[in-house]
């Protein structure tokens, strides 16, 4: 499995999110965004006119490219929610 944190930093404990049903690891403290980003995820949506896959922008909530459905829950920011042990995420892909 890719992991593009940086090995030096600090982290909270490690739990395991799914997404598209695939086990990944973050940790305690990230946000969906940064954990999908260092699990090697580029794109998290596709446009609704072009259906263009859609990366992270802003990272802090002012933009909606990295909306995705967390435990069931469609179009939620990415960059502001916590990961959480067990989570479910679904991108598009």
């Amino acid at each position: 499995m890719i992991d593009l944190r940086v090995a030096s930093a600090k982290r909270g404990h490690k739990i395991k999110l799914f997404v598209n049903g695939k086990s990944c690891v973050a940790y305690e403290g990230e946000t969906v965004h940064a954990a999908l980003i260092a699990a090697g995820y580029r794109f998290m949506r596709k446009s609704r006119q072009s259906n263009q896959l859609r990366g992270a922008f802003c990272g802090m909530g002012i933009c909606y490219d990295c909306q995705v459905t967390i435990n069931g829950v469609p179009n939620q920011r990415a960059c502001m929610i916590q990961v959480a042990d067990r989570m479910e995420i679904a991108i598009d892909e």
